[in-house]
């Protein structure tokens, strides 16, 4: 049985990296809490899913908006 070794430095890269540069311009925090099935699926390697864009994010956001919490102080 073969061992393939992760990437580290072109994940973070990828991760972290300028948007304008083909990264996702995630804060640190962000990136490591992230699971490793949401890294891949942000960077479009699930077999069918297109690699999330802002633009998409936008759209997602939108389709389905955080729950608006009303209290009353």
């Amino acid at each position: 049985m073969s061992r393939r070794s992760l990437d580290w430095a072109g994940l973070i890269r990828v991760g972290m990296g300028p948007s304008m540069l083909g990264g996702l311009g995630l804060q640190p925090a962000v990136f490591w809490a992230l699971t490793p099935a949401e890294l891949a699926a942000m960077l479009g390697v699930v077999a069918g899913e297109a690699a999330m864009t802002r633009s998409r994010l936008a759209e997602l956001a939108a389709l389905y908006p955080d729950a608006q919490s009303h209290r009353e102080d």
